[in-house]
């Protein structure tokens, strides 16, 4: 492979020019209900050439036949020369890398026959369906996949990976008349089977939730001091000020230019925001991105101050910062694009009794459950809730829906927990290319004057 990839590279007459080509495989079992909805393994094998003219602009070519790849360079260039680009593109320069990077399970899932994968989720979906007569319908899902990636550019670099990724799915619809409520969970990384394993007190709790809601009265709307949970605030932050941070969509967006400009005050000086690529485990994380820069942490929000964003070799170059590593692509049919790896909340000094123990009347928020946002603008829907009152947790509700301007939202954060927790949850995030795996991180943290949605 290596022989074919850099044959390919000296054959290009672009002036930069990379080849990615990957190698997975993945099984997949899911039980939907009683019934075993799927059981497969896959094999899945492909490439990209990216070609860069500077006189005229980018030039891809996807192929699965890997003996196309000559063939494909030379298309990915001609692609490149007839591009009509605005201005010149330039590259953030990089280091020469030359890397393997071999992942070792303690206990690799490619070993593990199918039988004791559809066993494991067998017994998860058995628990729910067996926890209540109302839970009328599951969802539970295992896969895994293990990928080889090889990177290699003209400029020298040339590097192998391996990238494994295991997740457990259970999802619990509990009903009662017309009343229908849905709680679920997740646990995903890059890790062995092992880590799969021993979830029979979540997968209860999540039947428990989904039972726990039918009875729960739907929140008043109003607007109440809310105090978040790490998973809810994790994802808040990822979706309402982490794809602002995304350096592509600033400097396409003049809007986005206005807003997020480099030393703004964004938060109190409690508050800090980072993304960190270089994390062993979680599911943003790798040693390069896939324009093979370096990954690591990058500071974003620092006591409070805008003082960094993220980066492609290209937006660095065109905004002349910092390049960080956050060129990301779904799979070989896709050119990377600026995206967020693990993104994170920084811990603080408040414990979570004195967080609450302040509140007269306010919403304990718990987890994500769905949302939107536009800009500056966010709406966020929590699984499930409870009411504080007079400083203790009380009784759930349900149909949160916090909602508000990012900024306003922002400057409202007076205390952060110093409970700090990487979710393991099965993040996504769908930017333009679906699904890409990422990880959130954050403590509780408390914000004034939460506008909630209810009845």
């Amino acid at each position: 492979m290596r022989d074919k990839i850099q044959a390919a590279l000296k054959s290009s007459k672009a002036d930069y020019t990379e080849i990615r080509v990957e190698e997975r495989e993945a099984t997949t079992v899911a039980y939907r209900g009683k019934d075993l909805e799927t059981a497969n393994a896959v094999i899945d094998a492909g490439g990209i050439v990216r070609c860069l003219c500077r006189e005229g602009g980018w030039g891809v070519a996807t192929f699965n036949d890997r003996d196309e790849l000559l063939a494909k360079v030379e298309q990915a260039t001609e692609c490149a020369r007839v591009v009509q680009s605005e201005e010149p593109i330039d590259l953030a320069a990089i280091s020469v890398s030359e890397d393997r990077i071999a992942v070792k399970l303690a206990h690799d899932f490619r070993g593990v026959s199918m039988a004791d994968k559809k066993a494991i989720v067998e017994a998860y979906n058995n628990i729910l369906l067996g926890h209540s007569d109302k839970i009328v319908d599951t969802s539970c899902v295992y896969r895994d996949t293990f990928g080889h990636v090889f990177f290699a550019n003209s400029e020298g670099t040339f590097i192998e990976e391996d990238r494994p990724m295991i997740t457990v799915r259970v999802v619990a619809i509990a009903r009662d008349g017309d009343n229908v409520q849905t709680a679920s969970d997740s646990r995903s990384g890059q890790r062995g089977f092992d880590f799969v394993q021993g979830h029979e007190d979540l997968t209860r709790a999540v039947a428990q939730r989904a039972v726990d809601l039918l009875s729960a009265e739907t929140v008043v709307g109003g607007q109440y001091p809310v105090v978040v949970n790490q998973q809810l605030a994790g994802v808040f932050i990822h979706e309402a000020f982490g794809h602002l941070s995304e350096s592509d969509f600033v400097y396409e967006n003049p809007r986005a230019q206005e807003m997020m400009v480099l030393g703004r005050r964004f938060g109190q000086d409690i508050l800090t925001v980072f993304d960190d690529g270089a994390l062993s485990g979680l599911r943003g994380s790798h040693k390069y991105d896939d324009e093979g820069t370096p990954t690591g942490r990058t500071d974003l929000i620092e006591n409070g101050i805008l003082v960094g964003r993220l980066h492609s070799r290209e937006t660095a170059a065109k905004m002349g910062e910092k390049i960080t590593g956050n060129a990301r692509a779904t799979g070989y049919r896709y050119p990377p694009i600026v995206r967020m790896t693990n993104t994170a909340i920084e811990k603080g000094e408040t414990s979570f009794e004195d967080m609450i123990k302040e509140i007269k009347l306010g919403i304990y928020a718990c987890d994500a459950y769905g949302g939107q946002t536009a800009l500056e603008n966010f709406s966020f829907s929590s699984a499930y809730a409870y009411m504080i009152r007079d400083g203790r947790i009380a009784e759930m509700v349900k149909d949160v829906i916090l909602a508000g301007n990012l900024f306003t939202t922002l400057m409202n954060i007076d205390a952060i927990d110093d409970d700090f927790q990487w979710s393991e949850s099965a993040g996504h995030c769908g930017k333009g290319q679906g699904g890409l795996p990422v990880a959130f991180g954050a403590p509780h943290i408390r914000i004034q004057d939460v506008v909630i949605g209810g009845k």
